[in-house]
Order: C-alpha cells, then sequence, then structure tokens
C-alpha cells in the first residue's frame, strides 16, 4: 500500500503503536516456566482493551493472537502449552488492526543464560534488519533491501530463510511488493514514497533450508539450529525511511525484566 492521506497514516500508526505496546506487555510476563498458550492470552486482553483487534487471529484460519516461536522454530509458531525454559531464544511476532489498518512486527528475546553463538546470531540478524531498513529509500529496489540484509549475514557465517520473505501492508495485512531478505541490487519492484513495508530478516544460525510442521504452520529450520526474527514496519521516503513501528516498549520492560535485562 502506498500512504495517500493523512487519514490513512494517523490510522497505521495507531496499529503500528499498540503492537509495540502489545509485545512490550508481553515482555514484562517472559520468564522460565510461563506458558505459551497464556502469553497469547495475555497479548489478546491487551489488544481488545485498547481498541483493537488481533490481526493473526483466524487469518487463514490461524488459530491465535502471537506467533510465538522458540529456537529451532523460524516463525509462525502456534502458542500451546509448552513452557518457556532459561536459555530458549522465543521470537514473539504480533498483528493489530484499528480502523481498518494493520500494524505487524516482532522481536526476538533471550531467556535469562544463553549459549554466547546464539546471541550473536541475534545481534547479527537485528543488525541486518536495520541495513535493510536504510535501503527503503525512494528510487531504490527490494532488491537493495535483500542485498544488504543478505551480505551481513552471510559475512557472519549464517544463512538467509528463502521460503519467508516481508510484504506491503496497510488496509491488508500482507500486501505487494514482497520483501526477500536475499538479492541483487536493482533487482525487485521499485519502490516509491510513501510505500508501507514490513522488513523481516530470518535468520539461520545453521543452513538456510526449513520445512512445515504438520500443522501446517509451524516453520522449523531443518538442521534443528536456532533461528532469529526482527521485523519493522517502515514508509519509503525520499531521503531516509520512516520506521513507524517502536521497539521503546519492548526494550523499557526488557530492562525491568530480570530474566530478559542481559540483552540490551
Amino acid at each position: 500500500m502506498v500512504i495517500k492521506s493523512l487519514e490513512e497514516l494517523i490510522f497505521v500508526k495507531q496499529s503500528s503503536l499498540l503492537v509495540g505496546k502489545t509485545l512490550g506487555e508481553v515482555a514484562k510476563h517472559l520468564r522460565p516456566g510461563i506458558r505459551l498458550k497464556a502469553l497469547d492470552v495475555i497479548a489478546e486482553e491487551f489488544i481488545r482493551c485498547n481498541g483493537g483487534e488481533p490481526a493473526f487471529k483466524g487469518y487463514r484460519g490461524f488459530p491465535a493472537t502471537l506467533c510465538i516461536s522458540l529456537n529451532d522454530v523460524v516463525v509462525h509458531g502456534i502458542p500451546d502449552h509448552t513452557e518457556i525454559r532459561e536459555g530458549d531464544l522465543v521470537s514473539v511476532d504480533c498483528g493489530v488492526k484499528i480502523n481498518g489498518m494493520y500494524g505487524d512486527y516482532a522481536y526476538s528475546f533471550r531467556i535469562g543464560n544463553m549459549d554466547d553463538k546464539i546471541v550473536k546470531l541475534m545481534n547479527v540478524t537485528k543488525e541486518s534488519l536495520y541495513l535493510g531498513i536504510k535501503q527503503a529509500t525512494t528510487g531504490n529496489t527490494t532488491g537493495d533491501i535483500g542485498f544488504a540484509i543478505q551480505h551481513h549475514v552471510e559475512q557472519q557465517g549464517y544463512s538467509v530463510v528463502r521460503e519467508l520473505v516481508g510484504h506491503g501492508i496497510g488496509n491488508v495485512l500482507h500486501d505487494k511488493p514482497e520483501v526477500l531478505n536475499y538479492g541483487k541490487k536493482g533487482n525487485g519492484a521499485k519502490l516509491e514514497k510513501g510505500m508501507l513495508l514490513c522488513i523481516e530478516p530470518m535468520i539461520n544460525m545453521g543452513r538456510k533450508e526449513v520445512y512445515q510442521a504438520r500443522d501446517g504452520w509451524t516453520i522449523r529450520t531443518k538442521d534443528g539450529k536456532p533461528s532469529a526474527h526482527y521485523e519493522h514496519m517502515v514508509m519509503v521516503d525520499d531521503q531516509q525511511p520512516k520506521v513507524l513501528s517502536t521497539y521503546e516498549f519492548i526494550e523499557n520492560n526488557i530492562k525491568n525484566n530480570k530474566w530478559l535485562n542481559n540483552q540490551l
């Protein structure tokens, strides 16, 4: 979607802000022993109490408000009665709808003490997100975004998932163009001013290959090694892209959670 009015931009910002606040609320509760389903209930109640609708719940049959993906789960993990354990890598993806406009982004958390190799994977994935965002300017292409992400993570020895991509967003949850996390400079769709994108590197510690579990949703790495996922909502602009999403609420609550505060 290309933003064409101030009203559209206001509504998108409202949805985006509620996603950030919801992920911040989840960050308050992340700890060993909490069940994934409990986090999902917390998120749904928070979204509805703040005037939004969960965007993922019921979308193409998805049964939950959040996608919660542990360790070797890349994305689309369904919250169940699994308990979080110390050392887990927990990626949480959230979507919200307000006034017909969508917000959608994700953050990866580490619970307590974690292997330094996994910490590095998370850091490099987050760095690649911001390198990709820098390319979201008028006249560039989706290939410029993908190249920046791929170049950074592969230099560090990690791999980019091919089957899953970022996307446009706005009055639909998943819009054109697809935003690959790999590619060549100058390839792909041309970026227009006002275009809304979800840029979301999904980066594996080991091989790039993934598979879908029998539930029809959960995507895992084929080699069983961890995967990290970060996502921001970005509006394409002439000189510098505008990041419409925020990690402020997440990272403020990370500081106040003893199981998370070693990751900032």
